[in-house]
């Protein structure tokens, strides 16, 4: 690392820490602190590591840091996972990959779903997981809040879940393609967490327990085409066809999937009167 990147590193790191106050990390504030931010030696504390080290780090005398002194740098400053990835790249080292699939859903995300109440939407992680809904969505789909996070998982409840009423997968009209689009997916998933032990498990028990996702699986398939529209066969309200949206939520790896109706449509309608019904089952006598 040439004196010019340490300088930079060494820059970076103290812009961390005078931004942050001793009320952020539970340190007293103390009556004497001439700078805003935390001193080094708090910093070294938080990171465990010798404030001399961290020193010579801003100070850039230091030779690199290895990615655990890093991991700790990270967390003692409260780097942003963007900020986490600049200070790897000046240490010379490009952060790992995550070693599985995040279910952590950040709260602007959550807020977004809440603040559409005329659509369903979802968050999906990297294997269809539904890990976030609002409420629209849990009275179109399912309740999701009274599931066991494996059964939220939309991969393995199209291929290895017996039918409800004769209906796949909520009865939507594009159960199939959803079926091959989400092997699709799978597979690109597993290509980027060779190392995790879920989704090779969930792939290893798709395989056992189906043989069309055994077919799918030795196609090798990693492409797909996006869903613009889809029918779902509710059974209070009847169809229910939506337009379908997605958005990436590219460093999470995970997708917002939309579903809105027409405008002045009869599935409008629909999902109107599933806004008031919510999970509630109407279908059944009391």
């Amino acid at each position: 690392m040439d004196r010019r990147v340490r300088e930079e590193l060494g820059d970076f790191l103290r812009s961390r820490r005078a931004r942050i106050t001793p009320a952020d990390v539970g340190l007293p504030a103390g009556t004497r602190r001439r700078t805003p931010g935390l001193r080094r030696e708090e910093v070294a504390q938080l990171a465990f590591i010798s404030p001399e080290y961290y020193a010579r780090l801003e100070q850039a005398r230091a030779p690199h840091p290895s990615r655990e002194v890093l991991a700790q740098l990270v967390r003692a400053l409260r780097l942003t996972d963007v900020e986490r990835d600049h200070l790897h790249q000046l240490a010379g080292l490009p952060p790992a990959p995550p070693p599985g699939p995040s279910r952590e859903v950040r709260q602007s995300i959550v807020d977004l779903l809440h603040r559409l109440p005329e659509a369903a939407a979802v968050v999906l992680s990297a294997t269809y997981e539904v890990i976030a809904w609002n409420p629209l969505a849990a009275a179109l789909m399912e309740d999701f809040s009274a599931l066991p996070p494996r059964e939220r998982n939309l991969i393995r409840r199209t291929f290895l879940t017996p039918y409800r009423h004769g209906r796949r997968l909520y009865g939507v009209s594009d159960a199939e393609e959803f079926a091959r689009t989400s092997a699709q997916h799978l597979r690109a998933a597993a290509a980027r967490y060779p190392h995790d032990p879920e989704v090779n498990g969930l792939v290893e028990e798709l395989l056992a327990g189906s043989d069309e996702f055994a077919r799918l699986w030795a196609a090798h398939d990693v492409t797909d085409r996006p869903t613009l529209c889809k029918t779902f066969e509710h059974p209070l309200v009847g169809t229910v066809t939506v337009r379908c949206d997605v958005l990436d939520i590219a460093d999470r790896d995970q997708r917002v999937v939309i579903y809105t109706a027409a405008p002045g449509s009869p599935s409008e309608e629909a999902l109107r009167l599933l806004s008031v019904v919510g999970t509630q089952r109407m279908d059944v006598p009391g």
